[in-house]
């Protein structure tokens, strides 16, 4: 007998795997991976010639895993879908994944067009899309956090330092006004900053007393930030993902040259937008310079 056959089980058909390929529209090969990252395993294997055999009932699965697979979706959110079966549930999972490359496309495809332009010479003409205008700034008592880190690990430290110390917040008087992230060097791919997380609050002395108590644990300062003027520009959240956010600070840096003006101190994004309740191209947050 080969691995072609089609057995039988009382009350139940068993396929083997070129016959089960052939309903499913999938090769052989892929069932064999699919078995292999525990995506779909055979209903029966044969322990004497290792002949796997699936039941007919299991060709919609091995679909299903297909066209998500045809998704690039990563082999862990699939297992999730497979196993929360058709449903709601299922569902759910799906779009999910699909907004997060929603918005990642929408980061890229900005990218794309940036780097056209930068390529070709046109850099002056697109950092003229971003609208730059200045604000003042009054002097902020901050409680802070700092971090050596890499792009790829910033937007998950963002969100989790602000979380903590708007949290924080509470016992200091309250926030008064959007938090920010400085950057006291470059952040990249091969860069780690420090990146400081600042929250400003209402009480400086209550601030003090709690750093005191809890600022060891979270590396949490207090400092107080003079008044000053920001040159900033508003972007999207889809421009907030490195690396085309770049261009956004790149842009405020070239308007600060061309207008006479002098940086007079380290970069910073302001985050001002529930970051949660907002869509890819909803504005979120400005990218600013201190400028004299």
């Amino acid at each position: 007998m080969t691995e072609d056959a089609v057995v039988d089980e009382p009350d139940q058909e068993l396929l083997t795997i070129g016959a089960f390929a052939a309903r499913a529209r999938l090769s052989a090969k892929a069932l064999r991976l699919y078995d292999r990252l525990g995506l779909l395993a055979p209903a029966h294997v044969d322990e004497a010639t290792g002949y796997r055999y699936y039941r007919a009932g299991q060709v919609e699965r091995a679909r299903l895993v297909a066209m998500l697979r045809q998704l690039d979706m990563p082999l862990a959110r699939i297992a999730e879908v497979v196993a929360a079966g058709d449903g709601p549930t299922a569902a759910a999972l799906l779009g999910a994944y699909w907004a997060d490359v929603e918005a990642r496309v929408a980061g890229q495809r900005t990218l794309a067009e940036y780097l056209r332009g930068r390529l070709s010479g046109r850099s002056s003409e697109m950092y003229r899309k971003f609208a730059i205008e200045t604000v003042d700034v009054p002097a902020q008592v901050v409680i802070t956090e700092t971090r050596h880190v890499l792009a790829g690990e910033l937007p998950a430290w963002i969100g989790a330092s602000l979380g903590r110390l708007e949290s924080a917040a509470r016992a200091c008087g309250g926030v008064t006004a959007a938090p920010f992230v400085v950057y006291h060097s470059e952040v990249s791919m091969e860069s780690d900053g420090p990146a400081e997380s600042c929250v400003p609050v209402a009480d400086e002395a209550a601030a003090r007393a709690w750093a005191e108590r809890h600022g060891r644990t979270w590396g949490t300062k207090v400092a107080v930030h003079p008044a000053q003027r920001l040159a900033y520009t508003r972007i999207t959240k889809a421009q907030v993902a490195h690396p085309q956010i770049i261009a956004a600070f790149e842009a405020v840096e070239e308007w600060i040259a061309r207008e006479g003006l002098e940086q007079a101190g380290p970069c910073r994004e302001v985050y001002f937008a529930d970051w949660e309740a907002t869509g890819a191209q909803d504005p979120v947050c400005d990218v600013a310079f201190p400028v004299s």
